[in-house]
Parts: C-alpha cells; sequence; structure tokens
C-alpha cells in the first residue's frame, strides 16, 4: 500500500535527520548562521519535528498537538538530546498515523488548505515529504559548510 512507501520514506529521511544532527562534532554549531544563511540546522530540524506534528500528526492522527510555528525560527540552544528525542517521538507519531489511513482517506481532499488550490491527502503526504528532503539537504550542507 501506498502508506508503507510513505512510512520507509519518512523513517529513512527522520532517521538521517538525526545522523545529521548527531553529526555536528560541536554541538553548538547546530545553531549558527553564517554571512547570509537565514536558518541554523537546529531550528531547520525543529521545523521540520513542528511541520509533521502539526500536518500528520494533529491533522490526520488527532494528536492535539498545538504547533508554534515561529518558536521553531525563534528557539536557540535546544539540547541535541531533546531534538533527537523530538524527532524519535515525530518519527512514532508519523508511522502510527499512516498506519492507520486507508486509500479512501488518501483519496480525499486534505483538511487543511496549505496551497492556492485544494489537495489531496494522498499529494500532500508527498510533499511533506519533499520538504523534509529538502531541508534534510540544507542542514547536510550547513553540516560540511561549518564544520570543514
Amino acid at each position: 500500500m501506498f502508506t508503507d512507501t510513505l512510512i520507509k520514506l519518512f523513517k529513512r529521511d527522520l532517521s538521517k535527520l538525526k545522523e545529521e544532527i548527531n553529526g555536528y562534532k560541536v554541538e553548538s554549531n547546530l545553531w549558527l548562521t553564517p554571512g547570509e544563511i537565514k536558518n541554523s540546522a537546529g531550528n531547520l530540524g525543529l521545523h521540520l519535528v513542528g511541520n509533521l506534528n502539526h500536518f500528520i500528526g494533529a491533522a490526520l492522527g488527532n494528536t492535539g498537538y498545538i504547533r508554534q510555528r515561529d518558536l521553531e525560527f525563534s528557539l536557540k540552544d535546544v539540547p541535541r538530546i531533546e531534538l533527537i528525542k523530538q524527532i524519535d517521538d515525530t518519527m512514532v507519531i508519523v508511522e502510527n498515523t499512516l498506519s492507520k489511513l486507508t486509500p479512501q482517506d488518501l483519496e480525499q481532499q486534505y483538511k487543511h488548505r496549505v496551497f492556492e488550490k485544494p489537495t489531496s491527502t494522498e499529494y500532500f503526504l508527498v510533499h511533506l515529504a519533499m520538504h523534509l528532503a529538502y531541508h534534510l539537504g540544507q542542514i547536510n550542507y550547513h553540516r560540511r559548510l561549518i564544520e570543514v
């Protein structure tokens, strides 16, 4: 089923996110924004956790998660161990939620209108997987740029 594929992809990329976060030799480097870099790796990690908990956990899994998007970009110096725990918790939420979706659920219009036009839940879940991969690449580049 399509949700099995999505679960594998989210787990793969969330695991890679943990590897990237743990790959920083100096923990404080997670929060650096040198030059014209606008977002630190730590803030992008918080953003990904918030995004998936909001759009998958709360919207589809009814977890009750309340997103504070501005904090995803303004919080600093969250301990690495806490960020890793949030990623682990998000992985569980994503897997539990997606495993309960039926093919009919995927065909339904997604609950929130995020884009100009309504989309199916399936389409939006693919978008979320691509969003995760996009920011994962930014974090990888940030780590290699900062820790030469």
